[in-house]
């Protein structure tokens, strides 16, 4: 039981310990309720402080975002303006080409059509200054033509 009774007794002085700290503090009451409502005050303050960045930082992201919004929406027409563009212009210079071509073509096929023609011409004077120089042969040439013609005529029917 020595024990306890110094432990009681410890107490005891610890409670007395205690009890003067309340009465100094009693002497310095108004001075730590004052200290703990300006740290209130201050910790308020601070939140509000800070809330206020907060939003003021929050307006600030959005206005940027909105102008990175801005700032897309224009880029992506402008890449739409400059594909169109594009396209156009591809589109007509494969018109012109295809038309250059179209226009080669036709005048080569004028080109031969006349020179076939100047050459049937010339195939025909021939044959006329032929039948003219030896009218007999030419005469049994038309014949040999003829028949000719007949015996591939009765073949196909």
């Amino acid at each position: 039981m020595d024990q306890r009774s110094e432990t009681r007794a410890g107490c005891g002085s610890g409670g007395n310990q205690f009890k003067e700290n309340a009465r100094s503090a009693g002497a310095t009451g108004p001075s730590v309720a004052e200290a703990v409502g300006r740290g209130k005050d201050a910790i308020g303050t601070a939140a509000a402080e800070a809330m206020g960045s907060a939003n003021s930082d929050l307006q600030a992201l959005r206005t940027d975002l909105n102008s990175l919004r801005d700032t897309v929406t224009k880029f992506l027409a402008q890449a739409g303006s400059e594909a169109e563009r594009s396209a156009y212009d591809l589109t007509s210079n494969l018109a012109g080409q295809v038309s250059d071509a179209a226009g080669n073509i036709a005048s080569r096929s004028a080109e031969m059509a006349s020179v076939a023609s100047g050459q049937a011409k010339t195939l025909a004077s021939e044959l006329e200054s032929m039948a003219r120089r030896n009218p007999i042969g030419a005469m049994a040439g038309a014949v040999l033509l003829g028949v000719l013609i007949g015996l591939m005529g009765r073949r196909n029917s």
